[in-house]
């Protein structure tokens, strides 16, 4: 197995910083938009963007959920071992507000499609978004492209890609992994 880093620390953080200023160019104060992280991996972007949005950009209120997908996903069924759900932690309404979902990695598209199912139940957003660190942009099964990305991958389907957080793995940075 190898691999190869497609981005380094360094470049992560500039990739973290674009996104939060694309952000505030089409959401300014963030008034009348949430950001809702994708568990499992989404959550550790999510959260560092609005750590950024905050301290470095000075965005007072930036509300940010965690929404849980295990049960939404197509695929629940299918599998032979027990799936384990994590935790969802909307204290929001989404009612009319902008959705901008935050996941590390757009793949085939299937969470996001999830994501759209299970957004629902917490009201009907006026309009919904997607931000990825990584868009594996030949992958996709299902018509899902982002709004943001922070580096778009050319990946075939052997290889896969890992995003550490240092919150989680010690490190930031992506890899492409050959398997």
């Amino acid at each position: 197995m190898s691999q190869k880093v497609l981005l380094n620390e360094t470049e992560v953080h500039i990739a973290l910083h674009r996104l939060a200023c694309q952000l505030i160019e089409k959401h300014d104060t963030f008034s009348d938009t949430v950001l809702v992280g994708i568990q499992p991996r989404g959550i550790f972007l999510a959260n560092r963007l609005k750590t950024l949005l905050q301290t470095d950009y000075k965005i007072k209120d930036v509300s940010l959920g965690h929404l849980d997908i295990t049960f939404y996903r197509d695929d629940f069924r299918r599998s032979t071992k027990p799936l384990e759900a994590n935790k969802t932690n909307i204290n929001f309404i989404v009612e009319d507000k902008k959705v901008v979902f935050i996941d590390d990695v757009l793949y085939t598209g299937r969470s996001i499609r999830s994501a759209l199912t299970a957004i629902q139940s917490f009201g009907r957003p006026s309009e919904i978004e997607l931000l990825t660190l990584i868009d594996r942009r030949f992958s996709r099964h299902l018509p899902i492209q982002p709004d943001y990305r922070g580096r778009q991958v050319d990946a075939i389907n052997n290889e896969k890609v890992k995003v550490c957080w240092k919150e989680n793995d010690g490190e930031d940075a992506v890899y492409l992994v050959n398997s």
